[in-house]
């Protein structure tokens, strides 16, 4: 008995070893906010806050059809020591509700008993970054200014987002201020994390399409800091996405062009991606993860065994090609017309023609510019590549072309003369984007 009690004993302490180190891999550029840390209090009265805004919103359901009023909702909650506000509640709890996140598992996640997450990172960011226990949600301070812009563009957003569902751009998911009287004054915003779950991930981006600043020393080996690698790093290197190409580089088009109507600039696309596993791989193709990620595509229902699969039809990964109706230049797009290699084939799983509400569906599914979605959690920021899991987002929008941008601009041109640079117009800056994203995508 005792050899067989020595085993057991080793075992336990080599699962010990693999749960620490596991453990240390997930906090790898990362640090808790624990009581000790300088945030610990106001993170604390965040998740107060969050706490009964978000029950407040469970309780009060949001509607089926947005009015103008619901944009301009202001919720204030009296808590002991500080106040809570939020912004067009109803709206980010449609946003929300979207992308199939319960108000009881987003409240789980921003509320739990383990504390925020602070980056180790590169960004020179003037504001502050925290993440949930289970890295799901960023939790990021803004300025009243970028503040005042998200909530004035809001319907604009949402009306971009509903047109195209499966768009690359940040989702955000709430927006409220924290008072806590002679002391802190901070508005801050949720957002969905483009890069979850990140356990996996080995290289991370931010791309501008531009050259000027635009490169970062990699980590050394060993160091606890997560870097945000640039333009620059990833030259001679392409995002390989094979027949999903044609659709990323149309939707980062798309994208570009609503932010350029905002008169935006100085957006990222972030980009990370890790190697696809042969099970990933081989699982992608079957039967049932098929009828799994066509259902999730459609938004046909949230349970994907009610699906007939006799008159179900099945989309193959190739994109609908769409080009804006002038270069780069709008947000409508027009279908090509041809089905070929860069068009979505629909065939069907029998030889019985669709009803007519699929041929709607379908008729839709063009129209929104959809792709067939990954049966994965944060399925909108991921696409598969033949080899690889690519995490890809568009964020920081709030950076409007103003005149002090303009003087930036002018200063630029002297100090890069012949260099491309991040502060130039709204449609340059949008073009050269997209010219990056399909120079370095095949």
């Amino acid at each position: 008995m005792a050899p067989k009690k020595g085993r057991g004993a080793s075992g336990a302490a080599r699962q010990r070893r693999w749960w620490d180190l596991r453990r240390r891999w997930r906090m790898l550029g990362v640090f808790e906010i624990n009581p000790e840390h300088e945030f610990y209090n106001f993170t604390s009265v965040m998740k107060d806050g969050l706490h009964t805004a978000i029950q407040n919103s469970t309780d009060t359901p949001a509607p089926d059809h947005l009015t103008a009023e619901h944009f301009k909702v202001e919720d204030t909650q009296i808590h002991e020591g500080f106040e809570m506000q939020t912004f067009a509640g109803p709206v980010f709890s449609g946003l929300r509700r979207s992308l199939g996140i319960s108000e009881e598992e987003y409240q789980n996640s921003l509320c739990s008993d383990g504390y925020y997450l602070q980056f180790v990172s590169n960004s020179k960011s003037k504001a502050d970054f925290f993440i949930t226990f289970d890295k799901r949600f960023f939790l990021k301070t803004q300025s009243r200014r970028e503040v005042k812009f998200l909530l004035s563009n809001l319907q604009a957003y949402v009306d971009h987002l509903e047109k195209y569902p499966h768009s690359l751009m940040v989702r955000f998911l709430g927006v409220h201020r924290i008072v806590i009287p002679n002391r802190i004054k901070k508005y801050f915003i949720v957002m969905q994390s483009v890069f979850y779950p990140d356990e996996r991930i080995n290289i991370r981006y931010d791309i501008k399409g531009c050259e000027a600043g635009r490169w970062t020393n990699p980590a050394t080996e060993g160091s606890q800091i997560i870097k945000v690698l640039k333009d620059n790093n990833f030259e001679g290197q392409h995002i390989a996405l094979g027949q999903q190409q044609s659709w990323f580089v149309d939707q980062v088009k798309l994208d570009s062009a609503f932010l350029q109507g905002l008169n935006v600039l100085d957006y990222s696309l972030l980009l990370a991606h890790q190697p696809l596993h042969q099970d990933e791989i081989d699982g992608k193709h079957s039967f049932a993860n098929l009828i799994v990620r066509t259902t999730k595509s459609l938004d046909l229902d949230d349970s994907p065994e009610e699906v007939d699969p006799c008159t179900f039809p099945l989309l193959e990964e190739n994109s609908a090609q769409v080009e804006p109706d002038t270069a780069y230049g709008s947000d409508q797009p027009r279908a090509t017309g041809e089905v070929t290699g860069d068009g979505i084939p629909l065939q069907e799983m029998n030889n019985h023609a669709a009803g007519p509400s699929t041929e709607s569906e379908l008729e839709e599914f063009h129209a929104n510019h959809r792709r067939l979605l990954p049966n994965f959690k944060n399925s909108i920021h991921v696409i598969d590549g033949p080899d690889r899991r690519y995490f890809v987002g568009i964020i920081d929008i709030f950076t409007v072309y103003g005149w002090k941008k303009r003087l930036e601009h002018l200063w630029k041109r002297l100090r890069f003369p012949g260099r491309s640079f991040s502060t130039v117009s709204p449609p340059a800056y949008s073009q050269r984007f997209c010219q990056w994203v399909q120079d370095h995508t095949q």
